[in-house]
């Protein structure tokens, strides 16, 4: 899980015994790669013998947690639909790493969203996550609660859905205030994204801000404040 790793690598440094592939912070890591967080090597893991293994409800398939516990292997599971729920796990997960006490980074990004910049007026939004084809921000997502501290209240909120697919006719139908386009898990770009959506503003905003939990939270209500405001310039 990228979050956890960046989070464990600034914390506990020489703690993590293996990564994701997608993890890609920090930029040094140096440590061996089992595969997505879709479809680990759990055997690979397994025989690493670690103390224990991060995941995250949401990222992690069951199964393969199940099959690292029936090696013997110790899984803490992280979950993590809120910017407040962001900072209990991450505490959790970090003492569980033998952190000795609270990282600094992590009452600075407690205290940035204590106080995020002044919002101005609320607007609505679609918040694509694919294309081809199109998902969107649904019910319960840590994403979207991250929005709506910011001012932007997605429209599939209520959706019985977290990810749900909708058709782009739907979205244009739906004449949000903004379409917000991160750069993962789909890589939307200035050339590839807004096109689709036409006579409406659009925000490239970063996907490492916008959904990752841990030292990008310090900065995340400055840098996706900062996107979502040029959009209506």
């Amino acid at each position: 899980m990228p979050s956890l790793t960046e989070s464990v690598a600034r914390t506990v440094p020489g703690a993590l015994a293996g990564a994701t592939d997608w993890c890609t912070h920090p930029a040094d890591l140096d440590v061996p790669r089992f595969g997505g967080t879709k479809n680990p090597d759990t055997a690979r893991i397994a025989a690493l013998a670690p103390d224990l293994v991060l995941a995250n409800e949401e990222e992690n398939r069951a199964d393969d947690l199940a099959a690292l516990r029936a090696a013997g292997v110790e899984v803490l599971v992280t979950e993590v639909r809120s910017v407040p729920e962001a900072f209990t796990e991450l505490a959790r997960a970090l003492a569980a790493c033998g952190a000795r006490s609270r990282p600094r980074w992590l009452d600075e990004a407690e205290a940035a969203w204590a106080s995020p910049p002044p919002p101005g007026a609320r607007r609505t939004a679609v918040v694509p996550v694919w294309r081809r084809p199109w998902m969107v921000l649904g019910r319960d997502t840590f994403a979207g609660d991250v929005l709506a501290r910011l001012g932007v209240d997605h429209l599939y909120a209520r959706h019985a859905e977290r990810y749900p697919r909708v058709p782009l006719q739907e979205l244009r139908a739906a004449r949000p205030d903004l379409v917000v386009l991160p750069d993962e898990p789909y890589r939307f770009t200035a050339g590839d994204g807004p096109e689709a959506f036409p006579g409406l503003p659009c925000a490239l905003v970063s996907g490492r801000h916008l959904t990752w939990y841990g030292p990008s939270l310090a900065e995340a209500p400055r840098v996706l404040g900062e996107a979502l405001r040029a959009a209506h310039r």
